[in-house]
This record gives structure tokens, sequence and C-alpha cells, in this order.
């Protein structure tokens, strides 16, 4: 467990450490992706790795269905690609070879052939950039058997969780949330692994089961300090995974809280947070006081002005106040200088960044 004196880095260095390690591991590891290369290198999580590793870091032209091919196609003889998305939009282009090829190769040569592929993807809000950057389409990629799907939310998880998926020989959506490429933690120097398909307990509770994953993590963890003040605690969950889920923590929690709250930074309809609400329902049948909800965005497209923004996404304020009205209390209204730091809706709230 970490302590004062272990060291800290932020979501971005844990990735590209992750990264740098695994390159230097193992040779049949290779990163390809468009901006690998560049000055900024994806956010600052590529920085470095061409001048160290040469031809195994390389950029890639606009052509995402085919070079998911070309990545694919080098995993089923052994290499081991991470293949890098700056905008999870992006990956929509290259739909064919995730669905038909990356996660059915396993399945249609009898379990013979493998797919060790990674393909990080990043997701985001705010910052003015709209409908077409700034979704987030992990329950799309989650419903698709063969594929695993982990949303980090955490600097320790992010490096653990993404040498995992590079040593697993199946194919890995990693998502990442660029509002937590700047939030810090202690992260171990050396190698390690976080299972795939196991979730965390952020804060212990007894009074309500809070389940979030990737940023939404961290407006569970302020709601859980808005609720303390009220007598109420809150556990929070980070599933950490979406797919597979930790199933048997879900219904561990829900069983001991009784009162169950999905939050999830994508849309409700068909969405992470309904399966964690089906879940409850058909495994913890009984154990609920109240009726579950789900925390969302609304059922439109990311808006793009900053207007829009304010009321499009959820935030700790809505979560806390869910939970309120579970216990007959009033909700509260949203104080900018407590929940935002005075700041803007769509930009990261730099008042609130660790360590996790």
């Amino acid at each position: 467990m970490p302590n004062n004196r272990m060291r800290e880095i932020t979501y971005k260095q844990a990735i590209l450490e992750a990264t740098s390690q695994c390159l230097a591991k193992d040779r049949m590891v290779y990163v390809i992706g468009l901006g690998v290369t560049d000055p900024k290198g994806i956010f600052g999580t590529t920085l470095g790795l061409k001048e160290k590793y040469g031809s195994r870091v390389m950029d890639m032209p606009v052509a995402e269905n085919a070079m998911t091919g070309v990545a694919i196609g080098s995993s089923l003889v052994g290499m081991r690609p991470i293949l890098t998305h700056q905008r999870v939009d992006f990956t929509v282009l290259s739909l064919d070879q995730i669905i038909n090829n990356a996660a059915k190769w396993h399945y249609m040569f009898g379990g013979k052939m493998k797919v060790p592929l990674v393909i990080r993807m990043i997701i985001g809000m705010g910052w003015g950039q709209g409908p077409q950057h700034s979704q987030n389409l992990s329950s799309l990629l989650a419903s698709i058997p063969g594929l695993k799907v982990v949303m980090p939310a955490t600097a320790y998880d992010a490096k653990g969780l993404l040498i995992s998926a590079v040593e697993d020989d199946n194919p890995v959506i990693f998502i990442e949330h660029r509002w937590l490429h700047g939030t810090y933690g202690y992260v171990p120097k050396k190698m390690y692994k976080e299972p795939i398909g196991k979730s965390k307990i952020m804060k212990r509770g007894r009074d309500v089961t809070i389940i979030s994953s990737s940023y939404m993590v961290l407006e569970s963890l302020r709601a859980a300090e808005l609720l303390k003040k009220e007598g109420i605690e809150a556990e929070v969950m980070d599933l950490r995974s979406i797919k597979p889920l930790d199933e048997e923590s879900i219904i561990k929690s829900v069983r001991k809280t009784h009162r169950l709250i999905a939050v999830d930074g994508g849309w409700m309809n068909f969405g992470v947070a309904s399966e964690v609400i089906a879940l409850a329902a058909e495994k913890g049948c009984g154990l609920l006081k109240n009726n579950p909800q789900r925390i969302t965005f609304p059922d439109t497209p990311i808006p793009t002005s900053h207007a829009l923004a304010k009321h499009y996404y959820p935030r700790a304020v809505d979560i806390c106040n869910s939970v309120r009205t579970m216990f007959n209390l009033p909700g509260i209204p949203e104080k900018p200088s407590v929940i935002k730091g005075g700041i803007g809706f769509d930009v990261p709230d730099k008042t609130f960044k660790g360590p996790f």
C-alpha cells in the first residue's frame, strides 16, 4: 500500500513509463499511432519513445481501418502492438477490423489463434470539441464478445492495467479520459500488473454504493465527501474494467449498503450504468431498499458550447443529490466555489487532481 515516502507521478507519466517498460522487456512490442512521434507525444504519453526504441515506435497515416488490420495481422504472427488513437471518435473508422477480426479470430479458429493487441483510445469532454471529438463509446465496444475494455481512473491503475493489457493474449481496449492525464498518485517504478476484470473500493461506506469508472470516479469521491457532511457514508467502487465486469464485488457491496447509484461518463440508454443496474436486479434481487439510480450523460450528442456543457455533464452535486433523494433529503444547489473551484465547467478542475 502507498505511503507518504513513495513516489508520485501523473497519470500520463504512468502510461509513458508502462509503455517504455513493455518495449524494453519484449522486442515483440511496438507502438503505432497518428501523432505518437509528434513533439506533444499523445498528450505526453509517448514522449521520448521514438528516440529510445527507434523503428518500434512509429507514426501512421490517416487510414485507421487499414492500419488496425496491419496491427491485427502482426499480432497473429507473434507481435504485441499498442495502437493509439488521440480520440476515441477516430476509432469509428476502424470498427470493421476491431469487431469482425480482432474480436473474433480466437473463436473462429477454435482457440488456436490469438490477437494480443492493445488499442489505446482517449476520451474527454469540454474545450469546445463537441459531438465528434468528445464521445465516450466504451459501452459500444464492451458489447462486443471477444474484446476486453479497461478504463483506469488512477495513475497506479493506468500503469498496472496497461502492462496487463500488453501481456494479455486477447485484444484489449484501453480507454483514458484526458482530464485524468494531469492527475497524480502513487506509482511504483518497477513493472507490476493489475488484474483485468477486478474492481477496487476507493472509499468504504455502509449506506450507499456508488459505482463508476474513469473520470467519474473522481466526481463520485467528491460526492462521497459532500455526503459525509450529512452523516451518509458512501462506498465508492471503481470498476477499472467494464468488460469483464466484476459482478461478485458489485453484488457484495450492494448486499452491504442496500442502495445503488451507477455513475457513467457516457450515455444512459444501453450504457455501462444500465448494465450495472441490470446486474443488481438479476443477481441482487431483494437486496435494495430504494430504486437504483443512473447518473449519466443525457441521450443527445455532446454539446460544443460552454453554456450547454454546464448542463450536460453530471457532477458530484448530481450524484450527491441522487443519494439525498434516497434518504428523503432535499437537494443542494451547486456551489462553484466548492464543486468546481470557480472555474469553467468544461475544463479540468486543477483543484482536484490527487493524489489517489
